[in-house]
């Protein structure tokens, strides 16, 4: 199908190439912060990881005295009214599952818009920050920024390389050559000058109760495993690999959760993505348990990410 869809290929590339011209002179317009804007994306659709990229660079910078705040499109979420601000006990729901899960782990103040300047806006207008991270705003040219962090999956890659709608990609492959860093999330595509990550478990926390486990501890009984991410196979493979025996349940990115999702019989043990959990909180039972991961990168490429970071900051 990738040579039918050519032609429409070559006007999405030929509306991408105008739309980025006009912004670069001035034709429409970048909104400059008085605070360094940090974008975190991707130029695939699908999962590749962003959000505990996200999660990870919001994190470091505050750990090193930086008072941070976040924004977001809040994909999914139904609000009627823009901005909005996230908290932990906001409903996904509403704002979307993503800003939640980013304000659990960080706590730290998001907000969500479709206008990402709009957000930005309304965030400084009530917090005093030193610096903005904008999830998922790489297409968002209207936003002016300091440093621009790709992440691509390093399972998948750049797929066919073909954009849309013949390929998974938003913009063409030559855009990773103008962002400041790329992190490739796993094995796999990738070389030079990369930043190589992977997702490692943390801990099991059940979400009902709190109780703290490692996943070596449900080796010895098969559990559901629920995923509603972008790319559900990373997640059972990462269970498989502690040797976990797992029914897989993939449900769509995003997917509103209810009880009927979860309506097993068995009483096995339900594992959930930190994503999901988020989704699960109004009817979750005891047989509900969160599997946390950590971002880990390779030879150090963490520290060399920051250092280039707070170097243009």
């Amino acid at each position: 199908m990738r040579w039918v869809l050519v032609p429409l290929e070559t006007i999405y590339r030929a509306v991408v190439a105008v739309r980025g011209l006009c912004y670069r002179v001035g034709i429409k317009r970048v909104t400059h912060l008085p605070v360094p804007v940090i974008v975190v994306g991707n130029i695939s659709v699908g999962g590749t990881g962003k959000t505990p990229c996200v999660i990870w660079l919001a994190n470091e910078l505050k750990a090193r005295g930086h008072r941070v705040g976040i924004v977001s499109r809040g994909y999914g979420g139904r609000r009627t009214q823009e901005p909005r601000f996230v908290d932990a006990d906001s409903d996904p729901l509403e704002v979307g599952d993503e800003p939640v899960l980013i304000a659990v782990a960080t706590s730290m103040p998001v907000v969500v818009a479709a206008d990402r300047v709009a957000a930005a806006r309304a965030l400084l207008a009530e917090r005093r920050l030193d610096v903005l991270i904008s999830d998922d705003g790489l297409q968002h040219l209207a936003l002016g920024r300091r440093f621009e962090i790709a992440v691509v999956d390093g399972q998948r890659g750049l797929g066919n390389g073909a954009c849309l709608p013949a390929g998974p990609l938003r913009e063409p492959a030559s855009r990773l050559r103008r962002v400041d860093a790329v992190i490739v999330n796993g094995p796999g595509w990738g070389e030079g000058s990369v930043f190589r990550v992977s997702l490692a478990v943390d801990r099991v926390v059940q979400l009902v109760g709190g109780d703290v486990r490692s996943l070596s501890e449900f080796r010895d009984v098969t559990v559901h495993a629920v995923a509603g991410i972008g790319h559900p196979e990373r997640y059972f493979e990462m269970l498989q690999a502690e040797k976990l025996r797992i029914i897989e349940h993939a449900l769509p990115d995003h997917a509103r959760l209810n009880e009927d999702d979860f309506a097993f019989d068995d009483g096995r043990p339900i594992l959930v993505t930190a994503k999901d959990a988020v989704k699960c909180r109004a009817f979750a039972d005891q047989r509900f348990w969160v599997v946390e991961v950590r971002l880990e990168f390779e030879a150090g490429g963490g520290d060399r990410l920051l250092r280039r970071v707070l170097r243009d900051l």
